[in-house]
């Protein structure tokens, strides 16, 4: 059995490029693998609390600070379970602003906790995640990939920090950009995108 975490963070509902591309993959590893479980967390219809004192007071000391913030640690436990159940993790990673949605930062800020997905050493940080294996699917209305613009991509780069700060590094990017560059553009990218999350659904 081969579990699959996917995590959502599009904020475009049924438009969703990057959600598309999701709903693909999993047909296909379904198609080639009988035996795949399936958790769908999606953000944007479900979103995570952002970091607030209260927030900080549940999830960033050893214990709940307060009465108000155990639901807060509760979410965070749960979350750090879903993923270490998981033997693949799919991320969709549109980008907004250079950057990531803030859902998805938010997830992230619950799952990547001291002494739960990493600690510190006397070496630096070490993560406890690194027999997970990541597939994000990063969309853009732009093209950040290579020349001067690629100095604004604060997406792809980090997403493989936060990844690699709890030890994964096991991680294929299937990169979707130019979808604002007209239907021909953005229609040769969306088809790669396709083609390459085939080839991946297949090696599950």
């Amino acid at each position: 059995m081969t579990n699959l975490l996917v995590i959502r963070s599009s904020a475009t509902g049924a438009a969703s490029v990057s959600n598309a591309l999701i709903d693909g993959f999993l047909a296909d590893a379904k198609a080639a693998a009988a035996d795949i479980s399936v958790n769908d967390r999606n953000l944007d219809t479900n979103p995570i609390d952002h970091i607030r004192a209260e927030t900080l007071a549940g999830i960033g000391r050893p214990a709940p600070e307060t009465e108000a913030a155990k639901p807060i640690r509760e979410l965070s436990d749960a979350l750090i379970a879903e993923v270490k159940a998981a033997d693949v993790i799919v991320i969709g990673a549109p980008m907004y602003n250079f950057s990531l949605a803030t859902t998805l930062r938010s997830w992230f800020d619950h799952v990547l906790r001291a002494g739960a997905t990493f600690q510190y050493t006397e070496n630096g940080p070490e993560g406890f995640l690194g027999d997970k294996r990541v597939i994000i699917v990063a969309t853009r209305a732009g093209a950040y990939s290579e020349g001067e613009a690629a100095a604004m991509d604060f997406q792809i780069p980090y997403l493989r920090q936060l990844l690699a700060f709890v030890g994964i590094t096991n991680v294929d990017v299937v990169l979707v950009e130019k979808l604002a560059f007209g239907e021909e553009a953005a229609s040769a990218s969306i088809a790669a995108g396709k083609n390459e999350l085939s080839k991946l659904a297949t090696s599950l």
